[in-house]
């Protein structure tokens, strides 16, 4: 792909999509150490699985590919997730059913670190009033 602007912006959407998904992910494991970001991750977190849970498209997807049309490059249907990350993981064929399965597997590793990050509050919580 040639650099011209519109592509270049494409790409940038790509690559700032690909973050929110790691961080969507991983956002819980930065709260272990920075309990602040929970804020932030939380609603990501929330955000990310609701897609996955109604199977919907993200909407960095359209803006993408209008950033592709105008560089008069190739754009593609579905979401962000089917068309980059799924082929990478899962085989063709993604169904509503896994999903569904990996909202319960991005909700339940993320409840764990988050339990995790509770039970650490609350002892510094017991250790500065004692």
């Amino acid at each position: 792909m040639t650099a011209n602007g519109p592509a270049l912006a494409a790409d940038l959407v790509v690559v700032a999509h690909l973050a929110f998904i790691l961080f969507a992910v991983f956002g819980s494991l930065a709260a272990l150490r920075w309990p602040q970001v929970a804020w932030f991750h939380l609603p990501a977190l929330a955000w990310a699985g609701g897609i996955m849970i109604v199977g919907g498209i993200c909407p960095l997807t359209p803006i993408e590919n209008r950033f592709r049309e105008a560089a008069q490059g190739p754009t593609y249907a579905g979401g962000f997730i089917d068309h980059y990350v799924v082929p990478l993981i899962y085989p063709p064929g993604l169904t509503h059913r896994t999903q569904l399965a990996g909202a319960a597997l991005l909700f339940g590793l993320n409840a764990v670190v988050y339990g995790i990050v509770w039970r650490r509050r609350q002892r510094r919580r017991r250790i500065a009033t004692s």
